[in-house]
């Protein structure tokens, strides 16, 4: 359902050094977005192809509007992990590398019987969870 999120950053630099570390937790690494001219002071992380033909990304930019990034206030972007060692790595990366703790990994039944989740702020004050689902115990990953 969805082709990509952005997220506004301030400083594109020390938000990449973030990213890199918190999705590559989860297995990801950035777009090859070289000889792009419209993507110029982006960065991206998953699957970009056939010039933006295949396209499910995280890409941060500073704003377009040339106005500082702010948050959303209740805006969330959710990142799959594929087991609950991968949860507990995204988080320690996030808050070894500035991140903000907004909820350790655990379950969270209130949800559904198989729903682990983490939750961070990045350098820019972004809600990040990732989650994984399909599990109920540890025992079986």
């Amino acid at each position: 359902m969805i082709a990509y999120v952005c997220l506004g950053t301030n400083d594109i630099v020390r938000a990449s050094v973030f990213y890199d570390a918190v999705l590559g937790a989860l297995g990801l690494s950035r777009c090859d977005i070289s000889g792009d001219p419209d993507l110029e002071g982006w960065v991206g992380w998953c699957t970009y192809g056939d010039q933006g033909i295949k396209e499910v990304v995280l890409w941060l930019c500073k704003p377009i509007d040339g106005k500082a990034a702010t948050l959303g206030n209740g805006s969330m972007v959710a990142l799959r992990a594929k087991n609950w060692a991968a949860v507990e790595e995204f988080y320690t990366a996030a808050l070894s590398n500035g991140g903000t703790p907004e909820g350790a990994p655990g379950l969270r039944l209130q949800y559904n019987p198989d729903f682990y989740a983490a939750y961070v702020r990045d350098l820019d004050g972004n809600k990040l969870a990732v989650v994984c689902r399909g599990f109920t115990e540890r025992a079986g990953q």
